[in-house]
């Protein structure tokens, strides 16, 4: 059973992904915080799997508690919650070690893949979280293409092909559409570029493969 904290200060939001949650089977939520330093505090005393943290909550934020629950419970995986006008903060948390940000308004589905992807080791960046992290991205300029192409130089080229899709903000089905494979085979190879690039998650990736002028690379959609 995956062990959930959940933190959010509306208290409609955290009893509709409680329930959301509840229909998996394998999902538990064992706490609910109403803001981050009553999450660092139900953390403490449940040690949860995972930390479903809301981005902006009352006495100390996601991102906040989320850099105090590394502190004293490193174990545990934090995922961050967020809305649609709140890119700010998602790109300020890219780098922070979070392993997962979720949209609230997403797809149930979704949620439930997200806290087995990162209850199994891995990370999950919402498709539409990742799209909007790239439209931003377009509109600044880059000048890290060099070290950025000497990265991506080190994959084969069906992981390059995988990775520029990737920066095209496509999840893992409409990879898997695009270059004819089975999607947990795109899974795999998403996994394998962020293992040997050292990259934390989606975003990252997706960040590189924009930063490479990989996206402009990425095959073109060859169904009639």
């Amino acid at each position: 059973m995956i062990r959930v904290l959940l933190a959010d200060d509306e208290a409609l939001i955290r009893a509709g992904i409680a329930s959301i949650l509840g229909t998996a089977g394998d999902i538990e939520v064992v706490a609910e915080a109403a803001d981050g330093r009553e999450a660092v505090d139900l953390a403490l005393r449940h040690r949860p799997a995972i930390c479903l943290l809301d981005i902006r909550m009352p006495r100390l934020d996601g991102l906040r508690a989320a850099a105090e629950l590394r502190r004293v419970l490193p174990e545990v995986a934090v995922v961050m919650l967020t809305t649609f006008n709140e890119d700010d903060y998602v790109t300020s948390a890219l780098g922070s070690g979070a392993s997962g940000f979720l949209l609230k308004s997403g797809d149930p589905r979704e949620l439930i893949a997200g806290v087995r992807a990162v209850a199994a080791g891995g990370a999950y960046l919402s498709p539409a979280v990742t799209r909007r992290v790239i439209t931003r991205l377009r509109a600044r300029p880059l000048g890290t293409e060099a070290a950025a192409r000497a990265l991506v130089d080190q994959l084969g080229d069906r992981e390059r092909e995988v990775l520029a899709l990737v920066g095209a903000a496509m999840s893992n089905a409409e990879i898997a559409r695009r270059l004819h494979l089975v999607e947990g085979t795109v899974k795999g190879y998403v996994s394998q570029i962020l293992t040997r690039l050292g990259l934390r998650n989606r975003v990252q990736a997706a960040i590189l493969a924009y930063e490479a002028n990989l996206v402009a690379e990425a095959p073109p959609d060859r169904r009639a």
